[in-house]
């Protein structure tokens, strides 16, 4: 498997707020399907872009609470893997408010394992996970931990370290300091 370094110096969170309009896809990569505020999009940084769009309420949230949005908010470049609203509902709630009120230092490591050091857009990442074969291509998060980065069905789809995936629904939302791809599910570290 090739590996795509990504080491970002300080701990960023993922409150990568990806809001895409209609985002740019490869090869792989699927259409949008989450409503976005297009002007958020050219305006500011990634956590501005979330904060700019209702979808990523929660991850902005859980940014907040983790203290990460002042790192977000850095120069970068960034990529980040942004999980929805819906994303997060699908984590029971008592975990939720878990990690949000009393267990912040989980919360922040779940947070930065969905994000990578540069800007990696749709089509690089799709030609390295075409050019990595079956086993897929391997990514390396800011906190220390990987993804598989597969196509399935024509989709790439983020496999963490217990076994849980995601799916990338829309790509390549600019932000001042990075990109932000949109993902259907909350990625667990192992």
């Amino acid at each position: 498997m090739k590996t795509l370094n990504i080491t970002l110096a300080s701990t960023i969170a993922l409150a990568l707020a990806a809001c895409a309009p209609e985002a740019e896809t490869g090869d792989a990569m699927t259409a949008d399907e989450t409503s976005v505020a297009e002007d958020a999009v050219a305006a500011g940084t990634i956590v501005e872009v979330a904060q700019g769009d209702e979808t990523f309420s929660t991850l902005v949230a859980a940014v907040t609470a983790a203290g990460l949005g002042e790192t977000l908010s850095g120069e970068g470049p960034f990529t980040v893997f942004a999980p929805t609203n819906d994303a997060f509902a699908k984590i029971p709630a008592e975990t939720l408010t878990e990690l949000t009120t009393n267990d912040t230092e989980t919360l922040g490591s779940i947070l930065t394992y969905h994000v990578v050091e540069g800007a990696v857009d749709a089509a690089t990442l799709t030609a390295a996970i075409e050019g990595a074969g079956e086993e897929g291509y391997t990514v390396t998060t800011v906190n220390g931990g990987t993804l598989t980065a597969t196509i399935v069905d024509g989709a790439v789809v983020l496999t963490d370290a217990a076994g849980g995936t995601a799916t990338v629904t829309a790509t390549d939302v600019e932000a001042s300091n990075g990109l932000v791809h949109v993902i259907d599910t909350v990625l667990m570290p192992a």
